[in-house]
């Protein structure tokens, strides 16, 4: 199984997204290895970069280590990949438009449709702009997203 997770500039939501997936399957699934799980960005801006080091930071401080390179989506990604998760409505709006059929289609989802402890949210803002309590905010946001994603996948099997 191939997961990926999408935001603007693969260098927050997404990259936070992986490491916090990558840990979660790994205390709680016996068979994590044979999930595979990436991030990317709608843009190509940071392209080889580390996240930022605010979203390193305070993810370090959960037990998490996001130190993935930011890489922008590409066209093969589509085929490559059994789930592809955006950020936000914008993400996802962008990740439509680049499926070509319903096969593709299917596979891109938002994360926040799997979260079960934040109703008020329907998407995990980006926390770039602002402060030490929105990057908590998003990190709160995804590892339930995370959570979310993992029953759904336990329970198709």
């Amino acid at each position: 199984m191939e997961i990926l997770y999408v935001c603007l500039g693969n260098i927050c939501r997404s990259p936070a997204a992986e490491a916090i997936m990558k840990k979660k399957l790994e205390e709680l699934w016996p068979y994590s290895k044979d999930v595979f799980v990436d991030s990317a960005g709608i843009g190509s801006w940071h392209e080889g970069q580390l996240p930022d080091r605010r979203m390193r930071e305070h993810g370090a401080r959960r037990g998490y280590d996001i130190s993935s390179r930011a890489r922008q989506i590409r066209r093969e990604d589509f085929a490559k990949f059994d789930y592809i998760f955006g950020m936000d409505h914008d993400n996802m709006t962008d990740l439509m438009r680049m499926t070509r059929n319903d096969e593709e289609r299917k596979k891109v989802m938002c994360a926040a449709d799997f979260m079960t402890r934040h109703p008020g949210y329907d998407t995990v803002p980006d926390p770039y702009y602002g402060g030490a309590e929105d990057f908590e905010l998003a990190l709160d946001l995804i590892e339930d997203a995370c959570d979310g994603i993992i029953n759904e996948i336990l329970k198709r099997g």
